[in-house]
């Protein structure tokens, strides 16, 4: 998954696993599939044996029996991260950098490249699929696939063929592979008569290798948010382990309900809690990379967060829900068309926001060039801002804009900052032109930035430290230390609990309450 700043401020959703198996390293032998690692069993101890509950199957062989002829174990050969590693081992005194072995060699095997730096090994890793026509194509996850030099499936009548990826879809997670041949044994998407949570689900898989594996439960719930953009994803108990991923979640009807993706495991195993792609996202996606190979999603060039119960007080909207935006693109959509850092957006087209992931779903839905009608709260008013929708960068090209450095911090060179009084716990200095090369701002960037933090305030318990710069407060834009202290005095006049706050750190701004009093 991916991972997030640390802090309050930059929070972190933490014990979520992707649930395929990587070996890293060199390639090297391992054991037959039906052969188990003695070391890695449990034994479990004899049990008084119960009736199943009335409505249950007693037995899901005829299911698995059904559908295990269309779901195949994926084996993936890709070349080491040289940058990984490194991570893993540091210190290294020397690079590794991966290079082709000359004619007659065997490149897989280590060596070193004719400047005498060892080759980069391969690795290995498995994940699940399954068929959803007779004609090869098959489902998977994305992660299984993404970084593959060579990707082998294996059927059931353990038939061994190569695959090619037909298209993959980071913001989802998903990918399709191809293989020659036909008549192969497929399953269908359910995307009409969902289960209940409570309802019986069968998974088949490859987990640690050992493939054609079933495992039963129920379904726990329905719409969880695991920090992915564009999915909710169904809880299920079925256990569901590394190597699961890419394969699916069935009903009792043999019906594909959905694709595990994800467990939430602090040891790496199953505790009987998965995450599956429900199968009507499955479907439009993968029905989308087979026509086209490339998912395309329409994007307005605005950094945002949820409008948090706390933020909607701060600014005297108790109950409001929402998307606030932080940043704008320079010169992107949202840019062009007026909205402002500070605006809360309520409804695109006329559908609810409540979250900043349903304002990043309403804007996904659209294509290039059409026209969203943003509705935004803006100084308590409502406003309508209409944007004329881009094309949503990759998932990397997104990340890789997302920057993460610490600023450098007041004071560092040039001599101290100067002092004002504290407010809130937090003692400011002028922005100014020293300032801004101490902390690399570049453009038209105004605030005041932060030069000390109180430990026992509320500010830094909301994760502010030295560095930060304060661009707003209140709904305003803030320049001095005065103006930022005459902001707080109209919260705590105006009986509000907190104000809410903006603050930039290395180029992004982000919005957080800090309470005023107590």
């Amino acid at each position: 998954m991916t991972s997030k700043k640390n802090g309050y401020l930059w929070g972190a959703l933490a014990g979520v696993s992707i649930a395929t198996a990587a070996v890293a390293g060199a390639s090297v032998g391992k054991p037959p599939a039906d052969r188990v690692d003695q070391s890695m069993l449990i034994r479990a101890s004899t049990a008084p044996i119960f009736a199943p509950p009335p409505g249950a199957p007693l037995s899901f062989a005829d299911i698995f029996e059904k559908v295990a002829p269309a779901v195949v174990s994926i084996n993936v050969t890709s070349k080491v991260d040289a940058a990984a590693l490194r991570r893993q081992i540091p210190g290294l005194p020397f690079d590794i950098v991966p290079r082709a072995a000359p004619d007659g060699e065997d490149g897989d095997q280590g060596g070193t490249t004719q400047q005498g730096q060892p080759r980069l090994p391969t690795q290995q890793s498995s994940g699940s699929g399954f068929f959803i026509s007779s004609d090869g194509y098959i489902v998977t996850n994305n992660h299984v696939v993404e970084n593959a030099d060579e990707i082998k499936v294996v059927l059931k009548d353990e038939r061994e063929l190569d695959a090619v990826v037909v298209g993959r879809d980071e913001g989802t997670d998903l990918a399709v592979l191809k293989v020659k041949g036909s008549d192969f044994a497929f399953v269908n998407f359910e995307n009409s008569a969902k289960p209940r949570v409570g309802d019986w689900v069968i998974t088949v898989g490859n987990p640690f290798g050992l493939g054609g594996t079933a495992t039963a439960g129920i379904i726990s719930a329905y719409g969880r948010d695991i920090g992915e953009t564009f999915v909710d994803y169904i809880q299920i108990d079925a256990p569901i382990n590394r190597g699961n991923s890419g394969g699916p979640t069935f009903d009792i009807y043999g019906r594909v309900i959905g694709v595990n993706t994800a467990i939430f495991s602090p040891s790496g195993g199953s505790v009987g809690i998965g995450f599956a792609i429900p199968a009507d996202v499955a479907d439009a996606i993968t029905k989308q990379l087979i026509a086209g190979g490339k998912i395309t999603r329409g994007y307005i060039g605005a950094s945002i967060q949820n409008f948090t119960s706390e933020m909607a007080e701060a600014n005297g909207m108790a109950g409001q829900k929402g998307a606030i935006v932080a940043d704008l693109v320079p010169g992107g959509p949202s840019a062009k068309a007026g909205l402002v850092p500070g605006d809360v957006v309520v409804a695109v087209n006329g559908v609810t926001v409540r979250t900043s992931s349903e304002l990043t779903r309403e804007v996904a839905k659209a294509r290039a060039g059409d026209t969203l009608h943003v509705e935004v709260l803006r100084d308590g008013k409502r406003k309508t801002v209409d944007i004329r929708s881009g094309v949503r960068p990759t998932e990397k090209e997104l990340a890789s804009n997302d920057n993460s450095g610490s600023p450098r911090t007041p004071g560092a060179e040039g001599g101290p900052a100067v002092q004002l009084p504290a407010v809130l716990g937090l003692k400011l200095a002028p922005l100014d032109d020293a300032a801004r090369r101490r902390l690399n701002i570049d453009g038209p960037v105004r605030g005041v930035v932060v030069d000390s933090v109180d430990q026992s305030s509320d500010a830094a318990q909301r994760g502010l430290r030295k560095g930060d710069v304060i661009t707003q407060a209140g709904g305003r834009p803030v320049t001095s230390a005065s103006e930022f202290s005459a902001a707080v005095d109209v919260a705590k006049k105006g009986g509000r609990p907190s104000i809410l706050v903006g603050v930039l750190r290395a180029g992004r701004t982000t919005f957080l309450p800090i309470k005023v009093s107590g």
